[in-house]
C-alpha cells in the first residue's frame, strides 16, 4: 500500500498535536507554586511568581497580604496579638500563616519554590 502525501500529513499534525498535549499534562509546569487564602469571605489563589497587596475581608476587618520576590506575608491585621503578622515571610510549598481571629488562613501549595536543602548541602 502506498502512503499518499495527504496521508504523511495528518499522520505528522496528529501526532504533533498529541505530543503538546503530552507536555502540558505531564510536564511539570501545571503544578507551579500558588498561594491559596481561604477565609469567611471566600477563597482565593494567586501564583507565587506574582507581586501584589491583597486585602482579605474577615469578621475583624481587612487583613492585607503581600505577595513578593516567590514570598508571602501578613503585611497588617485588625487582630490582636499579631502572630500572623510576627510569622514573617513563607515562600516553600507545604508552609502556611493563619490569623484564627479573623478566619483567614495563608497556604502554599504546588512546587517547592526553592531547592530542598538537607545535611550534604552545609
Amino acid at each position: 500500500m502506498k502512503l499518499r502525501f495527504a496521508d504523511a500529513a495528518v499522520f505528522v499534525i496528529v501526532s504533533a498535536v498529541t505530543a503538546v498535549c503530552a507536555l502540558r499534562v505531564y510536564g511539570g509546569g501545571r503544578d507551579r507554586a500558588r498561594l491559596h487564602i481561604q477565609g469567611t469571605g471566600g477563597n482565593w489563589v494567586y501564583p507565587m511568581d506574582r507581586t501584589e497587596r491583597v486585602e482579605i475581608p474577615g469578621p475583624l476587618g481587612q487583613t492585607v497580604v503581600e505577595l513578593s520576590g516567590g514570598g508571602v506575608r501578613v503585611l497588617s491585621s485588625p487582630c490582636a496579638n499579631k502572630t500572623c503578622i510576627a510569622s514573617g515571610t513563607i515562600h516553600r510549598r507545604g508552609q502556611w500563616i493563619a490569623c484564627l481571629p479573623n478566619g483567614i488562613s495563608l497556604t502554599i501549595e504546588g512546587e517547592n519554590t526553592e531547592p530542598d536543602l538537607d545535611a550534604a548541602a552545609f
